[in-house]
């Protein structure tokens, strides 16, 4: 049952890192573009925060927090540039409060600067969970 779960968070959370890389590709000078990046990237940063969660869980750690899943992310070895996620996490944090285009284009850029260790750690928890089915 759990390796069901990780699957399809696995899938989910690939589909959400190419769809923000699709994102990313676009020019920003585009308001829509630039707004429509910021919104790939909160479903993008949750779909992580989830998936780690449950990634821990089947490691026997109890997480119930965003910073808990990254602190136990790094942990194990996952993420490797703590301070890193910590920033994207108070960048999703702020996302959803940003109201002027000159934050908007700050997140952005944090997007942008961070968006590599999101695809690198990607690669890492699916090699994890491949190993869960041999």
């Amino acid at each position: 049952m759990i390796e069901a779960r990780i699957e399809a968070k696995i899938s989910n959370l690939g589909k959400a890192i190419t769809r923000l890389r699709e994102a990313l590709e676009q020019p920003p000078d585009n308001p829509l573009f630039l707004d429509g990046t910021i919104q790939r990237f909160e479903f993008t940063f949750e779909l992580f925060w989830k998936t780690f969660k449950v990634l821990l869980e089947a490691e026997g750690m109890e997480i119930a927090t965003p910073m808990e899943a990254l602190r136990g992310a790094y942990q194990v070895g996952w993420i490797t540039d703590e301070a890193g996620w910590l920033r994207m996490l108070r960048a999703r944090n702020e996302s959803s409060h940003v109201y002027d285009e000159a934050a908007a284009r700050r997140i952005y850029e944090q997007i942008r600067e961070g968006f590599p260790a999101m695809e690198a750690t990607f690669d890492k928890i699916k090699s994890w969970a491949s190993r869960l089915r041999e």
